[in-house]
Order: C-alpha cells, then sequence, then structure tokens
C-alpha cells in the first residue's frame, strides 16, 4: 500500500515530528511504502522514505498552507496513494493526528471577536471544518481525550471517526538499569554537586510553555536554595526575551538554554524535577518521558497529560486557574523534600511498568491501514 504523510514542517526534536516519524516507520514495518509531502525537512531521511520538499513560499502562513495543499493536489493527481494521513489540519485527508487543539474553541474563548474577520482565522477555520466537519470522511487520531467533546461542539463530528490513542512512549526514555551511573556522569559534566538541584524544562515554543512563569518561580525560591539551583530551558526557539528576563529577576546566572538535542534521556535521569507549567499543552509526552525515567514532574492542569501524573503520584498537578503564586509554594517545597521526590520517582516507575503508555504507533497505523469506513 502506497502511503502520504503530511506536515508543515519536520525537524527530529517536535514533539508532533516525533510522533509523525514513530507512525510512519511503523507502517514501513508493515511493509508499505511511505512518501512525505513537507514544505521543510530538517534532519536525516530514514532508508525507503520518498520526501518531497514542495516548493512554496508566501509572506504570510496561511497563504503558504493554501498552496502547499494546491501543490500536493496536483502531485497526487499524477501519482495517486491509498491513504493521505496529515498532521496539520487540511482538506482531502483520509486520516488526520490530532495534534493540536481545537482551533475554533480558542477562537471563541481567548481572542477579540475582530480576530475572526481576519484571513488568517477563516483559512484555519476552514481547513479545521475540513477535518471536522460532519460530512467530512477523515478519521481522527485523537491523543488528548480532553480536545474531542471541543470538536464535537463545535462541528458535530460523529463519534465513530474518532480513534482515542494510548500514549507512545519511547522505549528509549525508560530508566535504563544504569540510571545512576548515567546520572553520576551527568552531574560531574555539567559540574552539578550532590546538593545542587537540577529543573529542566523541556519543549519547542518557550512561551507556549510556560517558561516566564519557569523563571519567576526560580527567582522566588529562598535565597539558600536558590543558590544552589539551576535550570536547564532544552527546546527550538529563540530564547534572547527569556535569557532578558532571567537577567532582571536576578537568576541569569543560573539559567542554560539549549536547542533540542537527542540525548534528552540523560537531562530526565540527572535532573531532579522537570517542570512544565504551560499555558496550552494538548497533551505534554515529556511529563510521561519524565515519568518513566522516574523524574519527579511539576506541570498545569491544561495539560492533556497531566492526569498520568496525578494518577501515578509521580509529582503534583497545579490547579486551574493557574497561580503563580502556588507554583512558586510548589517548587521550593519539591526542591527541598528529597524524601517525597524518591517517593515520587518509585511511584513513577512502578506506572511506566504496568500501564500502557507505549503503543500509540501501532494503534495509530491499524487506524490508517484499515481504511474509510472502520
Amino acid at each position: 500500500m502506497q502511503l502520504a504523510f503530511v506536515l508543515y514542517k519536520y525537524f527530529p526534536f517536535g514533539g508532533l515530528q516525533r510522533d509523525f516519524m514513530r507512525i510512519a516507520l511503523e507502517c514501513q514495518r508493515r511493509r508499505h511504502c511511505i512518501r512525505v509531502y513537507t514544505p521543510i525537512w530538517q534532519g536525516d531521511i530514514p532508508p525507503g522514505f520518498d520526501v518531497r520538499i514542495v516548493p512554496v513560499r508566501a509572506l504570510f502562513n496561511h497563504r503558504r498552507n493554501q498552496k502547499l495543499t494546491q501543490w500536493i493536489a496536483r502531485d497526487l493527481s499524477r501519482e495517486p496513494v491509498d491513504r493521505v494521513v496529515g498532521f496539520n489540519k487540511m482538506p482531502n485527508l483520509d486520516v488526520y493526528y490530532a495534534a493540536d487543539g481545537c482551533f475554533e474553541d480558542k477562537a471563541q474563548t481567548l481572542r477579540n471577536p475582530l480576530y475572526r474577520y481576519f484571513g488568517r482565522y477563516k483559512h484555519f477555520a476552514e481547513y479545521e471544518r475540513a477535518v471536522f466537519a460532519p460530512t467530512s470522511k477523515t478519521q481522527i487520531l485523537m491523543i488528548s481525550q480532553v480536545q474531542q467533546p471541543l470538536f464535537v461542539k463545535h462541528y458535530g463530528t460523529p463519534a465513530g471517526r474518532f480513534h482515542l490513542l494510548p500514549p507512545g512512549i519511547a522505549q528509549d526514555r525508560r530508566r535504563p538499569a544504569d540510571a545512576e551511573a548515567i546520572r553520576e556522569e551527568f552531574r560531574r559534566e555539567f559540574k552539578l554537586r550532590e546538593q545542587d538541584r537540577l529543573i529542566v524544562q523541556i519543549g519547542s515554543g518557550f512561551k507556549t510553555k510556560g517558561t516566564d512563569r519557569t523563571l519567576k518561580a526560580l527567582a522566588a525560591l529562598p535565597a539558600p536554595l536558590r543558590a544552589r539551583t539551576r535550570l536547564f530551558v532544552i527546546g527550538q526557539d529563540d530564547p534572547k526575551v527569556f535569557q532578558l528576563q532571567a537577567t532582571a529577576l536576578g537568576v541569569g546566572e543560573q539559567v542554560t538554554f539549549m536547542k533540542g538535542r537527542p540525548d534528552i534521556p540523560r537531562f530526565l535521569l540527572g535532573a531532579d524535577l522537570l517542570l512544565h507549567p504551560a499555558y496550552n499543552e494538548n497533551t505534554g509526552t515529556v511529563l510521561l518521558e519524565a515519568l518513566v525515567a522516574g523524574l519527579p514532574v511539576l506541570a498545569s492542569a491544561v495539560c492533556g497529560y497531566a492526569h498520568y501524573i496525578a494518577e501515578a503520584d509521580s509529582g503534583r498537578v497545579l490547579a486551574e486557574p493557574f497561580e503563580q503564586a502556588q507554583l512558586n509554594r510548589d517548587l521550593a517545597q519539591m526542591l527541598e523534600d528529597d524524601a517525597a521526590r524518591a517517593r515520587w520517582a518509585r511511584n513513577g516507575l512502578a506506572f511506566a511498568a504496568s500501564a500502557d503508555l507505549y503503543s500509540m504507533p501501532q494503534r495509530a497505523a491499524d487506524v490508517i491501514l484499515a481504511g474509510p469506513g472502520q
């Protein structure tokens, strides 16, 4: 079977991009042919993948998206495929992987009413409607159970077209047998003493992930604790604004920004806490990556996967509406309480051994290959 996958950008460290890659590789493992359409590809191309870089440019993203879908439609008319799988919302998809939340709900609840008169809104609303309208035949791979009711509310999407997937945590994120040795080597490399505390925040899009909240909480720590606490912020984004904020808050020397990197498991083993106070987050895969590595988590409740942290008792989940003072208090308490962190780590590892946190690529491939009317 010939499969076509479409996404607006591929780079190795994005959550959506990593999910795409694992699903595509699973389909290839089942002996199906993989074609990829994207205007941007960064990183290696797996053997056997037919990656077609779509040569589209435009001043505005929504115009670029329109040109992209038109170009792909022409290419598919010349070389048809059996399934078209999209990782961004767009027309003419057989299957859509719902990495993003409901655009229409955000437009109505978080934006000024005038926003809906602009071309950007009209484009993204049209592309979302093409996927979720009752007349559409697109099968929808859901990774966040909290988003489905919003799509149904705004579009009346039939329930039978939704397929809720389990998480897809990569096995290399699970805590290995030599975890302590890796942790010791990591902390030597970064000159972390035994009494030092390391917070990690991992994810592209520093603004959405709540990096400003993290920096305020770091600055609010009691002076003795703050003096022995460091923060690593890792992700694909421009850190300049947040570096200025860290300096203004007096914690610039304790904060290190890094671009996305392939050795994240080392950071999960070497750190003392994962902090993820996101403003919005469809899932938050890194929360579960920390859980299966035995790293305690402090996250905002808006994260789609935050309920796993609560169920596993592997950290704390901040209540909504968000309060900076609560984040400040919880961060200080979690860094100071060594016994609690050890308990949260044990709980997370026990949960990781029994819960299905890993089979998303296989389940997604099942839906893709089953075809319409499943």
